[in-house]
């Protein structure tokens, strides 16, 4: 994406954020979406933005035209979700919109539950209380399952046929947001592979630099790296830091690969945020979230940067080569 594009789009972003206050006395019935992000606004959520917006459209809403969005960017500051989430029922919001993001998911679920919640979450949302059942969601929030316990066993079996001499796995996870990436389904699908599991934890830039130093200091064979809203819009920092300590790296999707990691395996996350999109359009329209299916994603991408792995040292089979969804040379 060009950057003047990406200004273009996140411009409308912070446009739309304050297009409800002031067109309020033009148009006072416009809805107003709550958008709740775990990561920044920049180039890698511009994508995704785009897929919101357009699941919107199929369901007959412009943004700017017709509904408003304000868009919420935590920057993995999952503290300020308490006084962000009182504000936007204070204000009775039409939805609660949070694509990739479980912590937020249960934090609206926790001050509302009359006001909908579209989420993306990574586990569960039947065991972790959000809805009734996956096909009868029951009350006030619906949305998408992003599958985290089978693509994380996924994933890790790709890193493991990519690296067949690689033992001992490093997992970096961010301990306020533990969906991602528990701790006992990682362990037992390593030891299925015959591979043992380092669990390390990060919740900011800092800790992510003392994460990458304590895992060298373990000799770690290679690192996955559990998704989360905060790690997407660090991928500059994470992918300098596995190409200044050598390690093959892989994440849950291809921002961080396209920015120099070894590998991703996950969701396709643009189109999971055009679903959640969808929900929320089909919701203003009337639609309630108690009757409407928790979606399964429909899409995964394998991604590859060969690049990296040349730097690497790395032969890549032929078999991943043809398995891979996309080949980055």
């Amino acid at each position: 994406m060009k950057r003047r594009d990406f200004i273009t789009l996140l411009g409308g972003a912070a446009a739309s954020s304050l297009w409800p206050l002031a067109a309020r006395t033009q148009q006072p019935a416009a809805p107003v979406v709550g958008f709740i992000n775990s990561g920044a606004a920049n180039t890698v959520e511009a994508a995704r933005l785009t897929a919101f917006r357009k699941g919107l459209n199929e369901s007959g809403y412009v943004e700017g035209q017709n509904v408003a969005v304000e868009y919420h960017w935590l920057s993995g500051h999952y503290e300020r979700l308490p006084a962000l989430l009182a504000e936007l029922v204070q204000r009775r919001i039409s939805v609660i919109a949070t694509p990739a993001s479980t912590v937020a998911a249960l934090a609206a679920k926790a001050v509302t539950t009359t006001i909908p919640i579209v989420f993306g979450v990574a586990d569960n949302p039947v065991a972790l209380g959000l809805v009734a059942s996956l096909a009868r969601p029951g009350g006030n929030a619906t949305g998408v399952n992003f599958l985290s316990r089978e693509v994380n066993a996924k994933r890790l079996g790709l890193m493991h046929e990519l690296l067949p001499t690689a033992r001992r796995f490093a997992v970096l996870a961010n301990p306020a947001n533990p969906s991602t990436a528990n701790e006992a389904e990682l362990q037992e699908a390593a030891r299925v592979l015959g591979l043992d599991i380092l669990i390390f934890k990060a919740g900011s830039a800092d800790e992510i630099d003392a994460a990458f130093a304590a895992l060298a200091r373990e000799r770690s064979d290679a690192l996955f790296v559990a998704g989360d809203g905060f790690f997407t819009s660090r991928a500059v920092q994470f992918s300098t830091l596995a190409a200044r300590d050598r390690i093959p790296a892989s994440y849950a999707s291809r921002e961080l690969v396209e920015a120099g990691l070894l590998m991703s395996y996950g969701v396709d996350f643009i189109d999971a945020f055009r679903q959640v999109g969808n929900y929320v359009g089909r919701i203003l329209k009337g639609e309630r979230p108690a009757d409407m299916p928790v979606e399964q994603p429909t899409k995964f991408a394998f991604v590859i940067n060969m690049r990296t792995a040349k730097a690497l040292g790395l032969e890549v089979p032929n078999s991943l080569q043809l398995l891979a969804d996309e080949v980055i040379e």
